[in-house]
């Protein structure tokens, strides 16, 4: 089965779409040339840290960033390098789906069913998600894309980990 997996998707997660509350700092990158504004909260850091160490589950990006997460988000918030889900651009209305399906099929395949936990706003992830032949034991932890993850998110998330018994 392997250790459980925390997957983390930024935009709208970590990356609120509305301007954030206190403990956020903008932040301008450049992933592939294109420079934007970035709002981190680098709290986030700690905590997720906090919750793979108390939960033996290990960190992992599942956001269309892939490695560039590591050179844009992981320093401003205290992350070492994780690895990540290579979830490649989103190509448009496909066969078969959606944002969320999409994202979904790429995340089971690479989780190859070891449980875990997915904090993603896309608002059909989850039954997705469910759908993927061969997907482990997972929670989808749904986060509102105008307030980003928050504590309740981390507490959901910690107790279905615990729940594993591992």
């Amino acid at each position: 089965m392997g250790s459980p997996v925390v997957l983390l998707d930024i935009d709208g997660v970590l990356n609120p779409f509305k301007r954030p509350h206190r403990g956020y700092r903008r932040h301008r990158c450049s992933p592939n040339g294109v420079t934007f504004k970035l709002w981190l909260n680098s709290g986030h850091g700690r905590v997720l840290l906090e919750l793979a160490e108390t939960t033996g589950a290990e960190l992992a990006w599942a956001s269309y960033w892939c490695d560039e997460a590591n050179v844009w988000v992981c320093p401003r918030i205290g992350l070492p390098e994780l690895p990540f889900v290579p979830i490649p651009r989103y190509p448009g209305i496909t066969e078969g789906g959606t944002r969320g399906a999409w994202k979904a099929r790429h995340v089971a395949s690479w989780a190859q069913r070891r449980p875990f936990v997915w904090f993603e706003d896309e608002p059909d992830v989850t039954d997705c998600v469910a759908a993927e032949p061969g997907v482990g034991d997972h929670l989808l932890v749904p986060v509102d894309p105008q307030v980003g993850l928050t504590g309740e998110h981390i507490e959901r998330a910690a107790g279905w980990l615990r729940s594993l018994g591992g």
